[in-house]
């Protein structure tokens, strides 16, 4: 697919997501390359924001098969991957397919459900795969896990290891509407009579593939790529920083902007790419010092001293 052809799908999808999501133009471009990018993004931000109806809005979109789980304190690992069972009529066990099964995960309040729920995750999100027992299942593509997370509740809930959080591609907030926007959204709930939205379809299976694999086909410049390098290994050199981003953050930051680059209908990547996406790509990656934590230092700030220092190459 060109790069035109993609940038007018894109904006279908933006359109049709906006017939459920009012406003959030930043959150809902990145959520939207991210999917592109075939990633896991991890919605950080207060409870009522709208982060559950943004991940249904695109699965519903993009026309994609979608499950929710909403994670508790006692749910199990096979709830989520599904189990060997007994076959009553074979005698023999048969595998039940759990709701990871599917092309869009919503994993609700992921950090509600204790550390073995979240480390079934793992081999999913990384390898797209389920092993029960000694069999292993391939799960269906796309599969893309966003999961929410509630950055202020701490009773009940459980910190998602450092391994966990770097499968993320992206961790991104939704924000607060403007009075403008939260007058659309009361507007709307009042002329549809209903709580639901409908978000109609514009695309399928196939062709969201196709366009997943465009973003293979989106050059790199070398002073790009070296760029995009340099502010990486900044965070590592960063005196604040304990751990800086580490290569996967390199992967996921150039898959990133490839991917923007083909929403914005370019077959070539910019700095501006790198700089718009650095923050949202690198700064769950980074684990603060304790003092410097203690005063309020945390990893977006540690990117944006790296994006301060470096100086942005020149391209054609």
């Amino acid at each position: 697919m060109k790069a035109a052809e993609a940038a007018a799908l894109a904006e279908k999808i933006r359109t049709a997501v906006r017939a459920a999501v009012v406003g959030r133009e930043v959150a809902v471009d990145q959520i939207l390359v991210g999917l592109l990018a075939d990633g896991h993004l991890l919605l950080e931000d207060m409870p009522g924001l709208g982060k559950t109806l943004m991940a249904k809005s695109f699965a519903a979109a993009l026309g994609l098969d979608f499950q929710r789980v909403q994670f508790t304190a006692d749910l199990l690992p096979h709830d989520i991957t599904g189990a060997e069972i007994l076959d009553p009529r074979s005698g023999g066990f048969v595998f039940r397919p759990g709701p990871i099964f599917t092309n869009v995960l919503l994993a609700d309040e992921i950090n509600r459900a204790p550390p073995k729920v979240q480390s079934a995750l793992l081999e999913s999100m990384q390898e797209y795969q389920v092993t029960s027992e000694r069999t292993t299942y391939p799960l269906p593509r796309p599969f893309l896990v966003l999961a929410t997370e509630n950055p202020i509740e701490l009773e009940g809930t459980y910190a998602l290891p450092e391994a966990q959080v770097d499968r993320f591609l992206l961790r991104l907030r939704v924000g607060y509407p403007t009075v403008d926007e939260e007058r659309t959204i009361l507007a709307r709930r009042r002329t549809r009579k209903t709580e639901n939205a409908d978000v109609l379809p514009v695309t399928n299976r196939e062709a969201f593939l196709e366009l997943q694999h465009s973003v293979e086909e989106i050059e790199l410049e070398s002073s790009v790529a070296e760029y995009l390098i340099d502010l990486v290994r900044a965070t590592r050199a960063d005196p604040r920083a304990e751990v800086g981003a580490s290569p996967r953050g390199s992967l996921a930051l150039q898959k990133l902007v490839r991917a923007r680059a083909l929403l914005l209908g370019r077959d070539y990547v910019l700095p501006d790419d790198v700089k718009a996406l650095a923050l949202p790509a690198l700064a769950h990656r980074i684990v603060v010092k304790p003092e410097p934590w203690i005063r309020g230092v945390r990893g977006e700030d540690v990117v944006r001293n790296a994006l301060e220092k470096l100086a942005v190459p020149k391209t054609r």
